[in-house]
Order: C-alpha cells, then sequence, then structure tokens
C-alpha cells in the first residue's frame, strides 16, 4: 500500500504542472498555422483599392518564416493556410451576387496551387540560395493558376497587386512573372536577412556566401526596378488622338440589369449625345473615336432594327467611329462582341472575346452543375464561344487593340494586341454584376500593370465604373466614379515601339519555372540522399 500511495501522490503531483506544459505546448503548435494564415491576410491587404502595395514583402517574409526547414506535408498544410488568408477575402466580390457556394468553391480550388507552392518552398528551404528557388516556386504556381482548370484563373498574380510600387518598371522588362519574381524574391530575401542576422548575434558566425545571397535578394529587384525605369514612358511615338470614353451606368446594379438590355443601351447613346452637345458647345473638346463598354449593346445591332437605330443615332451625333460592346448571335452561335461602328457606313468591324470566362459566360461541367443547383445552369442559358483572331481597330487612323474585360487578366491576350500592331489598349468592361466590391478596383489596377508591360495608353471604359484613362507609364489621369452616367475626354499618346516584356512574351515565365523545377529537383535529390543541402 506505501508503493500505491506513493504513486498516487506523486501522480498527483505532476499532474497540475503537466497540463499546463501540455495546453502551451499546443498552442505553441498552432503558432504556424496562425501565421501562415494571417500573412495570407497581409497579402490581401497590399492589393488594391489599398496603395499599401509594399506590405506584399513583409507577408512572404513571415510565409518564409513558417516554412523554413518543415517537410512537404506540413509545407502543403501551411501553404493552404496562407492561400486561405489571401485568396478568401481577395476574391469575395465573386460571390456578391450568386451567393457564397461558388466563392468557396472557387477559393478552395485555387487555394490547392498555393499549397503546392508551399510543399515546394519547404522542400527547398534549406538549399543555398532558398529565396531564388521559393520565389520562382511560386511565379511557377502563378503559371499553373492562369491555364487550369478551365482555361486559367490568374486572378491574383502578385503583379497586380503592384501598381502603386517601387518594382512596377519591372513589368516592361519580363512582364508579370518578372515583377512577381522579383516581389517574391524581395519577401523572401528580407526573412533571410532578418534569420541570418538573429544566427549571427547568436553565435557570431555565418557563412558568408549564405549572407550575400540574401542580401542580393533585397537588393537586387530595388535596383533592377530602379535601372528599368528608362524603359517607362508616356512621349508619344506615332502622334497623339483625343479619345473619349463613355460610362451610360445601369439602371441598377446586379444581374437583373440584364434583363433591361434596352435601358442599358438607351443609357450609353444618351450619354454619348451629352458628350456630342458638349462638344458642339465648346466645353470639350471633340474625340477623335469614342469606346463604349463590354455589354453597352446586350440586344444584337446586326438582328434588331431598333437597337442599330439607338446606336447609329449616337454615332452620328457625335460624328466619329465608336467601339461598341455588344452581345451577337451568329450562325447560331453567341459572341461577346465589340463593334466598329462608323458613323456613315454602321458597322465594318469586329473583334470576337476569346478568353471567355467560365461560369460567367460558358458552363463547364453544366450536366454536373445543373444537378447540383439549377439556379446556376438558368444564369448562364446559352454558352457564348470564343473568338479565334487578335482585335485591332482602325479608328481615324489609331490602331487600338481590344481587350474585353476578364482578357486583361491573361498575359498572352493583352500581348496578342500589340504584337498586330496596336499603338493603344482598350478595356471595355462590365462589373456591374459585382455591385461597389473591390473587383473593379482590382481590374483596374491590372490595366495599369499592363499598360507599362507594353508601353502604351489603356482606357478602361466601365457600364458602370470605375472607367478611366490609364498612360503608358501607368498613371490614372481621369476616373469616373461608381454608378454615375460620365465621359473623359483627353489627348493621349500613341506608341508603337515594344517593350522586353512584349518582344519575349512568355520566354520569361518559362525560365523562372524552368529555375523552379532545378530547384526542386535539387532539394529532392538531396533529401533522398540523407543529408540537408545547405544548412546556415
Amino acid at each position: 500500500m506505501t508503493v500505491t500511495a506513493t504513486s498516487v501522490g506523486e501522480s498527483d503531483r505532476i499532474r497540475p504542472e503537466s497540463a499546463p506544459a501540455s495546453r502551451g505546448s499546443w498552442l505553441l503548435r498552432l503558432v504556424p498555422a496562425a501565421a501562415a494564415a494571417l500573412s495570407g491576410v497581409l497579402l490581401y491587404v497590399s492589393f488594391p483599392p489599398r496603395t499599401l502595395w509594399w506590405l506584399a514583402l513583409p507577408a512572404f517574409a513571415v510565409f518564409g518564416w513558417v516554412l523554413r526547414g518543415r517537410g512537404w506535408k506540413a509545407g502543403l498544410g501551411l501553404g493552404y493556410l496562407f492561400g486561405l488568408g489571401f485568396l478568401l477575402p481577395l476574391l469575395v466580390w465573386t460571390g456578391v451576387e450568386v451567393g457564397p457556394g461558388p466563392w468557396l468553391a472557387l477559393v478552395a480550388i485555387e487555394a490547392i496551387f498555393v499549397a503546392l507552392v508551399g510543399a515546394g518552398v519547404a522542400a527547398v528551404s534549406k538549399l543555398p540560395g532558398s529565396p531564388v528557388w521559393a520565389a520562382a516556386l511560386w511565379i511557377a504556381g502563378e503559371a499553373a493558376r492562369a491555364r487550369m482548370p478551365f482555361q486559367g484563373f490568374p486572378w491574383g498574380k502578385i503583379a497586380f497587386g503592384q501598381a502603386d510600387g517601387v518594382f512596377l518598371p519591372l513589368a516592361a522588362v519580363g512582364g508579370t512573372p518578372v515583377l512577381g519574381f522579383a516581389v517574391v524574391l524581395c519577401g523572401f530575401g528580407l526573412y533571410e536577412v532578418v534569420r541570418l542576422a538573429v544566427r549571427m548575434r547568436r553565435t557570431g558566425a555565418v557563412r558568408r556566401s549564405a549572407a550575400a545571397v540574401a542580401l542580393l535578394s533585397v537588393a537586387v529587384p530595388v535596383v533592377g526596378a530602379v535601372a528599368a525605369r528608362p524603359l517607362v514612358s508616356d512621349k508619344a511615338e506615332d502622334g497623339t488622338v483625343t479619345v473619349g470614353v463613355i460610362q451610360g451606368n445601369v439602371p441598377r446594379a446586379g444581374l437583373e440589369f440584364n434583363a433591361q438590355r434596352r435601358a442599358v443601351l438607351d443609357y450609353h447613346a444618351r450619354e454619348t449625345e451629352r458628350l456630342a452637345a458638349e462638344v458642339k458647345a465648346g466645353k470639350v473638346a471633340e474625340p477623335d473615336f469614342v469606346l463604349w463598354p463590354e455589354n453597352s449593346s446586350d440586344i444584337d445591332p446586326f438582328a434588331n432594327a431598333d437597337a442599330r437605330a439607338v446606336i447609329d443615332q449616337a454615332a452620328k451625333a457625335i460624328g466619329v467611329p465608336i467601339s461598341v460592346g455588344g452581345v451577337v448571335e451568329r450562325d447560331g452561335k453567341l459572341f461577346n462582341e465589340q463593334i466598329l461602328w462608323d458613323p456613315v457606313k454602321g458597322p465594318v468591324d469586329t473583334y470576337d472575346k476569346r478568353q471567355i470566362q467560365p461560369f460567367g459566360e460558358y458552363l463547364p461541367l453544366r450536366s454536373l452543375i445543373g444537378a447540383i443547383n439549377s439556379n446556376w445552369t438558368s444564369m448562364v442559358r446559352q454558352d457564348f464561344s470564343r473568338g479565334s483572331e487578335p482585335g485591332v481597330f482602325d479608328m481615324d487612323g489609331a490602331k487600338v487593340g481590344l481587350v474585353t474585360c476578364y482578357e486583361a487578366a491573361f498575359d498572352w491576350a493583352v500581348r496578342s494586341e500589340v504584337t498586330d500592331g496596336a499603338q493603344m489598349i482598350s478595356v471595355p468592361s462590365n462589373n456591374a454584376t459585382f455591385d461597389r466590391s473591390e473587383m473593379t478596383y482590382q481590374q483596374l489596377a491590372m490595366s495599369r500593370v499592363r499598360a507599362v508591360e507594353h508601353s502604351r495608353t489603356v482606357t478602361v471604359p466601365v457600364t458602370s465604373g470605375v472607367s478611366a484613362i490609364i498612360m503608358p507609364d501607368g498613371r490614372i489621369t481621369q476616373k469616373t466614379g461608381m454608378f454615375v452616367a460620365d465621359s473623359l475626354v483627353q489627348k493621349v499618346p500613341l506608341r508603337s515601339s515594344q517593350t522586353p516584356a512584349t518582344q519575349m512574351g512568355i520566354l520569361p515565365e518559362i525560365a523562372l519555372v524552368l529555375v523552379a523545377a532545378g530547384g526542386l529537383g535539387w532539394a529532392i535529390g538531396a533529401g533522398g540522399r540523407g543529408r540537408r543541402a545547405g544548412d546556415v
């Protein structure tokens, strides 16, 4: 009995002390998960409409700290949490009109790509030069996300959060992959600098090569951005044109406005006629051509005489060509189309949108989705068809490249217009279904990055706002409010030279994907040999 009593007594003394220790250990294990999710939120905060672009650096620094030295399974989970923290708030606008189901499903799928990047970053975190491999892996993840599933969804590329940042000139060097790589590299490099500084203070020594790589990871992107500034210019190379941008507004926000298609058309015609009256009165400079938004005529003007008459009247009133956004049915197929409308000849050219939006303009897996929720299939009753050719309109002698709304997120869709001869770019859009969400500001930032990437003036005519005129250096010189009828008129430069980004196209992205593959292969090989590749 003595032994039993002693055992019980010892057990009673240990239990009160071990319970708090156990709870503390459990809480400590939650720190990396919480840090991963919160650093994802921090990355979201760096995106428009906020101008806190620099927060992307500490976001990736914390992400690098969380992943360092972990196994691929832990990296996968922590990467998924980072993806959720970033994408859940960034893409909340996708559920404005259709509810949380599609929004949550989209985020759950897109975060898988971030999870895979997290697993890769964890694997390369002990390699010499780990910030380089890690940043390349992030860009590889973006490249995959821009292509799959359903033709990809590039929304949330790091480059699109940098329209106000010091790294923006790098878009002209190698497009969104190089710009994004520089930002992520700088963030991971920042963590390495801090980590090695702490190690130096504790032990008094670090490898010189590791210190050099860490410092260069921070310095090279900044120096590169400064060196790239001469590539950014708003000077005219082929003269100037005076462009008019029309925002007609919609009867009300939401999907219901599509049931009021004639009202939307009338609003844009009315705003064009109002602009014509101001030009005649000498209050506003006469534009050389006018740009209407996507879906400004959801009534097919080729099949409906009344819609044709309304557009004709507006074109004759302003007396210059108009690019009209229409929904057109041809040979039994539906197209999201830009129509070049001459005030004398009527429609003379068209461009059919090539990158159409899944679940918005066409419905993948229609039968499966209809079985889950028939309301979703009723929203997209007929799938749109894809165009096959770039769209460059000759508008009063100016070559205007058309990039319709969602297409602005895709590198190839914008570049193809420039290589096809566009001297400026127009991004006609329709954001009315997303109400006053951040979506319109995120898309506007994309257009600013594209302006610098290809050194072109970019106009953004939107049905309900924010419409804008963007100089080739990424500056917004005029913009409208949201859900107001308005017009913008401005003389803008035409340019024909091509930036390195335009000339190289996909090559920088391919190079970075190969770097990522090389780093990952090295890490796997080193792990298979049972040793650490370069712990410092």
